[in-house]
């Protein structure tokens, strides 16, 4: 079994192997687990919706940035580490790699840590920072405060995803994030219709869920790793100093993917207030189906943009410009792919996809079917986006990265919210997020092709 297993390690050649090859092999495990972490958040909306109602999904979409955040942080250090950690490997330092990574992990942990502990302190507090309101209370805080205690697992899943593909292990990765789903699906139904746990249930659900991720990632590392292991890190002042420079070098690379949670964070949050002063609670419900679908756009979309990850920063560090372009050009043709899917699934399915949260008799359902064709033309243009920015996070350009997820996300999408629907009323509030991807993957563009001859890759 040993023997077979290198053996198909070997396979992973990503300096020398042919780049199309090469991404399918990375990109087909990789769309399956992202699509099944995603389920994690869509299975919560569609029991919750069903089992408790409109303030239920409405209460979940409200704590749902909490969510997000700490799988940014996740990410955010998933990426710079796996970057690092790829440079690292192409320059045959394997005890470097394995230090970053043992750093990311720590690091991370510290973070949900503290934020744990201050959404168990001052639960109500966070809450209405979120934008609930009264009606919505009792379930958002529910929904919270038993989501805390899997959200230190849900980071070591999301660290851990990008370091197991890394480490020649995409299929692994696929099976962490699919057993969670199925954990979470089976847990979900239990808790809420039999039990009747409401917001509570659900919770727990995908708690217990990131927990039996997490513990499958604890376990490669330990017990089914080739290279990338844990180290034991020194205790002592240099090499305290020595892990927070590895962390901001971390942080720096692997920003913009944070930046990317915490824009769908701020997307839920100003959303939240917009259609709650416009349209109410049921305004809101329908809005968390957009919020919940978003998740999914992203996952397909990070998809192709990890799995092109390793496979650019690699060649990168061993100054392969040639394949580092190969490698951008077939990432930048399936985001079209996925996205123009993805948009043509919304728009003709609309109606079936709102039934999946709400019952038709409820107003919220009539406000999401027409709604959502409108927010799914972002699609195509979030994907191409999102490829992009990973592949100036693969090639260490943490500032271009950086500033394109700003414009994306923060920019241009806040005053969009604020001003379309008053200029063009209650779709306004759906087009938002379409108007501020289409207006950042021109610029993406227009800006690659005006730099690309001063460019080395």
């Amino acid at each position: 079994m040993t023997g077979k297993r290198n053996l198909d390690r070997d396979r992973l050649d990503f300096g020398n192997g042919k780049i199309g090859r090469l991404f399918r092999t990375m990109f087909f495990p990789t769309l399956a687990a992202m699509i099944a972490n995603s389920a994690l958040a869509i299975i919560d909306g569609i029991f919750v919706g069903h089992g408790v109602g409109a303030e239920g999904i409405a209460a979940v979409n409200i704590v749902a940035p909490i969510f997000m955040v700490v799988t940014g942080v996740g990410l955010m250090l998933g990426i710079g580490s796996s970057v690092v950690a790829s440079i690292r490997l192409s320059e045959d330092n394997v005890k470097a790699a394995r230090i970053i990574m043992t750093q990311a992990f720590i690091v991370g942990l510290v973070v949900v840590g503290l934020i744990c502990i201050a959404s168990f302190a001052f639960p109500k507090e966070i809450i209405y920072a979120l934008g609930c309101s009264l009606p919505l209370e009792p379930h958002a805080v529910s929904y919270m405060l038993w989501l805390l205690p899997g959200l230190a697992f849900l980071l070591i899943q999301c660290v851990g995803m990008m370091l197991i593909r890394l480490d020649g292990s995409p299929k692994y990765a696929m099976t962490v994030q699919i057993v969670a789903a199925v954990v979470n699906i089976a847990l979900d139904w239990y808790m809420i219709f039999p039990l009747g746990w409401g917001t509570m249930g659900a919770a727990l659900a995908t708690s217990i869920a990131c927990a039996s991720g997490g513990v499958m990632v604890i376990a490669y590392f330990l017990y089914k790793a080739d290279k990338l292991r844990f180290y034991r890190l020194k205790l002592s002042v240099t090499s305290l100093l020595l892990t927070l420079r590895n962390t901001w070098y971390m942080m720096r690379i692997g920003f913009a993917t944070l930046l990317t949670e915490l824009a769908i964070s701020l997307m839920m949050l100003t959303g939240n207030y917009m259609f709650i002063s416009m349209l109410g609670e049921d305004g809101v419900a329908a809005y968390a189906i957009a919020c919940y679908l978003f998740p999914v756009v992203f996952s397909i979309s990070n998809a192709v943009a990890q799995s092109a990850q390793p496979i650019i920063s690699y060649n990168y560090g061993a100054q392969q410009t040639v394949r580092v372009r190969q490698a951008l050009r077939i990432s930048l043709q399936t985001a079209v792919i996925c996205g123009t899917v993805i948009t043509f699934l919304l728009v003709t399915g609309a109606d079936k996809v709102a039934a999946l949260f709400l019952s038709p008799s409820l107003a919220a359902y009539d406000l999401a079917v027409e709604g959502l064709p409108y927010f799914a033309t972002c699609a195509v243009f979030f994907a191409i986006n999102i490829a992009f920015i990973g592949y100036y996070q693969s090639i260490e350009k943490a500032a271009t990265s950086t500033i394109y997820t700003l414009l994306r996300g923060v920019v241009i999408l806040v005053p969009s919210f604020l001003l379309l629907p008053r200029i063009v009323g209650t779709y306004g509030l759906w087009l938002a997020i379409p108007t501020a991807e289409v207006v950042t993957c021109c610029v993406i563009i227009a800006m690659y092709f005006i730099r690309r001859p001063k460019q080395a890759t």
